[in-house]
This record gives C-alpha cells, structure tokens and sequence, in this order.
C-alpha cells in the first residue's frame, strides 16, 4: 500500500526515523476494513444506492456474498441488535470500536476504557464475531487483492493533504508535527457510505476517517490537523483559560452549538480558535463571522489578535500564552452581549442520493417484532398472546445475542403477567435485567419487578426496583413516570 508521510515545514530536515515515529500516514488500514466488511455483509446499507459510492463496496459485498461465512448469522443478529437512530451514528460507533482495537486476526483491545468513547466500549462483544469472520471470510485474500483501490484513492489525496498541512505548519511555524510522543493519522474508507470526514483523538492518536466524495474534503482534514496541533495548547494553559470561563454562558445562548461545546470549555476555545485561523487562511473574514454567529464566541477576539501574531516572529506554541492571557472578560461580554445567533450551523451541500428505506430485519431481529406486534394486537384477537409466546420463545433459540435475548425474556415476562403467573413473571423480569438489555426494556422490567413486589408486601424491595428504573440513563419519560407513581403508591 502506498502511504504519504504527513510532513512539516522542513521535512528534509527531519531524519527518517524522526519523521517515522512522530508522523501520521494517509492510508487504508485493514482492522477497519474487516469491520466494514462484516457489517456491509451483516445488514449495514447505508446510501447503498447513492452514485458517490465507491466502486470497491459493491464489489466487496458481491464477493462476500459468495463465500460460505458460518459467523454472519450472529453477525447480522449482532448489528441489528446495535442498530442507531441514524445511519451516520450508526457508522460512527463502528468506526470508533475499529479504531480501538488491534490489528487481526486477534483484534485485541489496545486501549484503556477510559479512552474508548462509549460508542465502541458498547461494541466489545463484537471482538469474537469480528475473529471468526476474518478466518472465515478469508479477509485476508480481499484485502491483498484490492489494494489498488485504496493506492488510486490515496493518490487523489496525496498533494491536496501535502499542501493544506504544509500551510497550516507554515502558519502556525511548526517545527514537529506537534507535541511529542502524539501522532496525526489519516485513514481512507471505501466501503462506508459516502460524503463524511469523522474525527476521533485516542490519548495520544488523534485520527480521521475519510469516506467516498465526489469532491475532496481537503477543507475538513486541514480542520482537523489544525485541530490536532492547537488542542493541546489549551491543555496545557488551561489555568489561564479557567480564569475566562465565565465567557461560556454566552455560548449556551446559540441554538446552533453542539451541545459539548456548550459544556466543554476548552473544546470551545480550541474551535473558536481553529475557525478564526481557517479565516485567514481563507482570507475570507465572512467565515469568521459565520462562525461568532453558530456560537463560536471567542472566534472575533482571536481574528483581531491573529494579524498581531502574524507581525512578529514567534511560533504559535510560544505565542499562545500571551494571545489567551489577552482576552478580557468584561470587552468579550460586551461584544457578545447583543449577538443574534443562527437558528441551525451552516450546511455544505454535498451531492448525494437521497437515503435509502432502513434494510428489513432478519433473523431474531424479525421475529421479536414479529411477536411484539402479535402482543400489542391481543385485544383484536386472543389467539394473538399464545402467537406472541411462541415467537419469544422462538427468537431465544435463534440467537445468543444478550441484548435480543433481554427483549424475549420482556416479552415473555409480561405475557405470564397477563396469565396470572407471578412467579414465573418475576423470574423472567428478572432474566430480563440479567441479560443487558436495552435501557427502555431495562427501566420498564423494574418497574413490573417493583409492582410484583407491591402486591407480595415487600415495600422495601418494590422501593429498590422503582428507584433503580428511575435511575436507568436512556429510559423514557413514560417509564420513569409509571416508576414515580408506583413509589408514591409505596409510600401511602
């Protein structure tokens, strides 16, 4: 595979082995590949239809098709037991558990939990599925054989990110590629759905991921470059930065800003940052207007200091402290005291086919909303309880998967409910929480657990299960006011 050395300033000054160890590389990279070829073959379909795909997915799924791959039933269980409200989130949480994770054919974790984002510690069951599918699929032999994709596809990149990185360190007057020890990484995915740039900083790692376009994204892999050398920055002077804080209520007044940067601080002051150099690199001063008005607070204050900056002759890692130390509280106020923010950021549009229809679920999948459809039909016909059972019951021998499982166990818990079998409800209830269900399934098995325990006398114990389905981050409103009623039931 071809790669592109992400240079700085003078990279010929720099000797090899340097350059190898403190620099990232424009490149395929064959964990991430593995994981999406398991879930194209597992039900993933995402802007399948849309021309801006490339080539090598179709390609790739025809050929999997073809091959005998005795792990892609739990796979496909597995991905529809994970799936997302969108298909850009859903996508999002496999690319951050590729990441994560080593290299085949063991892809063993290789990071501390503390550093995996929670989109990919939710994934981690995936690990042996992903083992056994790489053996079987024979991953390998793909992987080998269309390299000239990724090579053809790097080539495109390889001058436009050559140019856009040198400007950046020649702005910035960057010597290294950053803080010691951290690494700026670029990685191209064929076989994702097309039109996104995604960004992940893993301790010392920071990495992009670059789907299929019609245009290049040079524009977001020199937003997150500039990302990546000016973060750190704010880490380090965190203490003076502390100190301007209170400029943040501002901030929360703009409909438009992400919600972290509402809560992150330093996060804001980064991005307020990046967004006023890319101004100047632009020599376009509307994008830093564009930016105050999106909530980017600290975006004017840093384009007026920027051309001081520019007249003198040290590197932003030595000017930073004095620029920062500059802003003052009560002029910032001021000026921002009267902005009129934008109701939503401002949209690039990029060519793209519309989404397609959600894939039709298979396996156990189909079959739990086969039976959840049969329960909430059981007033039309009273046969429709018995249909709904056995449908549970046939999904819990379709799959191992926990989470499908949990919701088999709901299922068959309130079904003896309604069939006058407390006891065999609550253990069920009960294997449902066992089994790490989904928070919604989870919160409402605590609630029925606390009724069942109301109607045997155990107040304490009907306590506990209403205060912990009250507690459950990602139930629904619905279900913690059922959970508050039943404790104020309780109480009486």
């Amino acid at each position: 595979m071809n790669r592109f050395i992400v240079p700085v300033i003078l990279a010929a000054a720099l000797s090899a082995h340097a350059a190898e160890s403190e620099l990232g590389q424009l490149d395929g990279n064959r964990t991430l590949f593995t994981v999406m070829c398991a879930i194209n073959a597992g039900g993933y379909s995402a802007d399948l239809s849309s021309p801006n795909n490339h080539p090598l997915r179709d390609a790739i799924r025809a050929e999997l098709a073809k091959r005998n791959i005795p792990s892609l039933p739990a796979i496909k269980d597995f991905f529809e037991a994970h799936r997302r409200r969108s298909d850009t989130a859903e996508l999002s949480q496999y690319i951050s558990y590729a990441l994560s994770i080593g290299p085949p054919p063991t892809f063993v974790q290789n990071r501390r939990d503390i550093e995996i984002p929670p989109d990919a510690l939710a994934l981690k069951d995936f690990t042996p599925l992903l083992t056994a599918f790489y053996r079987e699929a024979n991953i390998e032999d793909l992987w080998a054989r269309f390299q000239a994709a990724f090579n053809q596809y790097i080539a495109r990149y390889h001058s436009p990110v050559l140019n856009s990185v040198l400007e950046v360190n020649s702005y910035l007057r960057q010597q290294t590629s950053g803080f010691q020890g951290r690494r700026f990484q670029i990685y191209i995915s064929l076989l994702a759905a097309p039109n996104q740039v995604q960004m992940r900083s893993y301790g010392n790692d920071f990495y992009v991921v670059v789907t299929p376009s019609p245009e290049l994204r040079t524009f977001d892999i020199r937003h997150a470059y500039l990302v990546y050398l000016l973060d750190p920055l704010a880490t380090r002077y965190q203490e003076i930065l502390a100190r301007k804080k209170v400029l943040q209520d501002e901030a929360r007044r703009a409909p438009a800003l992400d919600e972290i940067y509402k809560e992150d601080w330093l996060e804001l002051v980064t991005q307020s940052l990046v967004k006023a150099v890319e101004s100047r690199l632009d020599h376009n001063p509307g994008e830093a207007h564009r930016a105050l008005e999106e909530g980017f607070i600290l975006t004017p204050y840093f384009t007026e200091h920027l051309p001081l900056y520019e007249q003198q002759e040290e590197s932003m890692l030595i000017y930073y402290q004095e620029m920062v130390s500059g802003i003052d509280n009560v002029q910032e106020d001021a000026r921002l005291r009267n902005v009129a923010f934008a109701s939503a950021p401002a949209t690039k549009v990029v060519p793209a086919a519309p989404q397609p229809a959600a894939p039709p679920l298979s396996g156990a999948a189909k079959t739990l909303d086969d039976a959840e459809k049969l329960y909430e039909a059981r007033f039309d016909d009273k046969t429709n309880l018995d249909k709904a059972k056995n449908l549970y019951l046939s999904a819990l021998q379709q799959t191992n998967i926990k989470r499908l499982r949990a919701t088999a166990f709901y299922g068959l818990a309130r079904i003896a409910a309604l069939q006058k079998d407390p006891e065999t409800s609550q253990r069920l209830f009960l294997q449902t929480i066992d089994s790490d269900p989904e928070p919604e399934v989870k919160a409402w098995a605590l609630v029925y657990l606390g009724r069942l325990s109301m109607a045997q006398d155990d107040r304490d114990q009907a306590v506990k299960y209403l205060q912990s389905a009250l507690e459950v981050n990602g139930a629904s409103d619905k279900a913690r006011a059922e959970a508050a009623k039943s404790l104020q039931a309780v109480a009486k």
